[in-house]
């Protein structure tokens, strides 16, 4: 068998040895584009400054002023308390009842928060687990949560009907406040405003956890 050779123009030898040592100057290298964090990101970013610490809050907001005051006169603790990849859950402490968990969880639209609520012995309430998901992008500083349908439906069940047109809210600014918001288009305001710039003792393990 005969042995073919191959003849290789010298231009293309120099491509492809010491003459293709050099780039051209005359080609820049392509740019890294800017890593742009989504808002819910942003948001739970900012959140998760605070893991692990635990802040004293106040009522700052009571539209109408609410008959049976849950509230009134208690210490209000949130705790950020775990932060996981996707999920973040913050426990709500008024004085000693300690039944109530926020939890926000990164979906793939957004963000989604949920009201885990337990009895002292651990097991749930039956009215637990409402909330929503985001409606829009928000900001890095604010998110907002229309009711569900599966929360309408808990809701009604349990005869608060008042609930179902509920919106919650929440805002950071990292370092200084933590607000957490409860809202409806009747008029219902409800807002606690937590201090960021003065960590206080860790509060007990709240029920159920």
């Amino acid at each position: 068998m005969k042995t073919m050779t191959r003849i290789v123009p010298l231009a293309a030898l120099c491509l492809l040895s010491a003459c293709a040592g050099t780039p051209s100057s005359s080609v820049a290298p392509a740019a890294a584009a800017p890593r742009t964090d989504a808002p819910a990101d942003a948001f739970l970013a900012a959140l998760r400054t605070h893991c692990g610490q635990a802040f004293a809050g106040r009522v700052v907001v009571d539209t109408p002023a609410s008959p049976n005051d849950t509230f009134a006169g208690k210490p209000l603790v949130m705790h950020v308390r775990e932060c996981g990849a996707d999920t973040t859950r913050v426990p709500f402490h008024v004085g000693d009842d300690h039944s109530r968990t926020w939890v926000l969880t990164r979906t793939a639209n957004g963000l989604r928060l949920k009201h885990d609520h337990r009895h002292e012995d651990g097991t749930s309430d039956k009215v637990t687990m409402y909330g929503g998901d985001t409606a829009t992008a928000g900001t890095a500083q604010r998110q907002a949560f229309p009711v569900d349908a599966e929360s309408i439906a808990n809701f009604n069940a349990n005869g608060l009907s008042a609930s179902v047109t509920n919106t919650w809210a929440m805002e950071i600014e990292p370092g200084r406040r933590f607000l957490y918001e409860l809202s409806r288009p009747n008029g219902r305001l409800f807002q606690v405003e937590f201090d960021l710039s003065r960590p206080v003792p860790l509060p007990p393990t709240p029920w159920g956890h």
